[in-house]
């Protein structure tokens, strides 16, 4: 059997743990530069707040109901996230990491009772020692588990842990679950399915294996699989490296310094170069873009271009005169742009990455100036070493709603008075 361990309303979770006053009240998190909401609790979720609402479509529901505000503090979410993932590795043989708060856990060997009680312990630990209240759903594959999962939040009476393992328990659970809440099912295949009057899991899996095949791929043939108990995606301990590696932000407001959107991505090439050299990978073609501002009326473009490098490489300063010297010519002039990114698209390993025959430069001495760069921002903080091109001034987001960093940060540790 399998597990999913997935924690309840994750980054709202967090605020509750350090700030008890927010319990049973509406609270929302949001993105990047306070833009669209992220997390909701279930209180929010009740007065009709959607995930992606953008804040300034909300506020005056937001204002009405007195719903309190929250800007991301990725510092503390992170924190409490490798708080609980520490837990889930200590409890259980081996758990596979698959977000900031989700973690599958192989249970197998394990059944009935003893894995009820299992979960239910676990799940009472992970409140105890964290605050983070987290659903544990347990069945016979990954699909199954991520569906009995769902229940535990849809349910409260679940106590937050849900086992899915008869025959006709699934079935009747798959007739409830709409087609396009399957895991691996995304919006167009919904569409292609819905056309062909299928609306539930159940509808689906009832499918013919060759019809699934034809029209979706072998991923949503494997999810065919999954639901009829067929396990098709097994537990990772070592899970592979990433083959795409994007850095985007929005800015804290539509910029018309072009120059500023320039050193706005080469910040953003050095966050995926980290990223990249922390895989041991080399990336070979990225794609950069700029967007303006798509509530504007006025005006939205995007511009993007694919860049194929010279040969693969994981230099931070190569890979950001490219990508710059590349967005200067593509960026129109008098626009403004609201967000702009990278995206690393053709990754390889880099030891079994064959070198290039009349490429004259030192690998060695890159591969030094590199490591020196990442061990120094790690000691001394991110940035405290970066490139011309991207400057010593910070970007500016806006965090208007930003709460402490209550485990990151010696300043913002709870004082208590004796």
């Amino acid at each position: 059997m399998i597990g999913l361990a997935d924690c309840n309303n994750f980054y709202v979770s967090c605020e509750r743990v350090f700030n008890p006053s927010l319990n049973n009240i509406p609270v929302i998190v949001l993105s990047n530069n306070d833009g669209c909401v992220i997390s909701r609790s279930r209180e929010a979720k009740s007065l009709g707040i959607k995930m992606g609402d953008p804040l300034f479509k909300i506020r005056d529901l937001v204002r009405r109901e007195n719903v309190r505000l929250f800007s991301s503090n990725f510092a503390l979410y992170g924190d409490m996230s490798s708080r609980v993932m520490d837990i889930l590795s200590e409890s259980l043989p081996s758990v596979e990491i698959y977000s900031i708060d989700e973690a599958f856990l192989d249970m197998r060997g394990i059944q009935g009772q003893e894995a009820k009680k299992i979960i239910s312990d676990l799940t009472s630990k992970l409140y105890k020692n964290t605050g983070i209240p987290v659903s544990i759903g347990v069945s016979h594959t990954k699909t199954l588990a991520k569906i009995a999962t769902s229940l535990c939040k849809k349910y409260p009476s679940l106590n937050n842990s849900c086992m899915l393992i008869s025959n006709e328990g699934i079935k009747k659970v798959l007739g409830k679950v709409c087609v396009n809440d399957v895991w691996g099912i995304g919006r167009m295949y919904s569409k292609k399915l819905n056309n062909k009057g299928v609306y539930t899991a159940l509808d689906f899996s009832m499918l013919t294996s060759q019809y699934v095949r034809r029209i979706m791929n072998v991923n949503g043939l494997r999810t065919w699989k999954e639901l009829k108990g067929v396990e098709c995606f097994g537990i990772e301990d070592n899970p592979s490296a990433k083959m795409q590696i994007c850095t985007s932000r929005s800015f804290a407001k539509d910029l018309y310094d072009h120059d500023e959107i320039i050193k706005a991505l080469a910040k953003f090439v050095s966050l995926s170069a980290e990223k990249l050299r922390k895989q041991n990978g080399l990336v070979a073609e990225l794609v950069i873009f700029a967007i303006t501002n798509r509530f504007r009326d006025d005006y939205f473009n995007t511009v993007s271009a694919l860049i194929r490098l010279e040969y693969p490489t994981d230099n931070t300063i190569d890979i950001t005169a490219n990508a710059c010297a590349v967005l200067s010519k593509i960026l129109i002039k008098g626009a403004c742009y609201k967000k702009a990114g990278v995206i690393f698209t053709k990754i390889s390993e880099k030891k079994i990455t064959p070198a290039f025959l009349f490429n004259q430069r030192d690998h060695e001495k890159e591969t030094l100036l590199m490591k020196t760069l990442d061990e120094v921002n790690n000691k001394y903080g991110r940035d405290t070493l970066v490139t011309a091109t991207q400057g010593v001034e910070k970007i500016q987001y806006n965090r208007n709603y930003l709460s402490p960093c209550y485990t990151t940060k010696w300043s913002d540790l709870i004082k208590v008075k004796v």
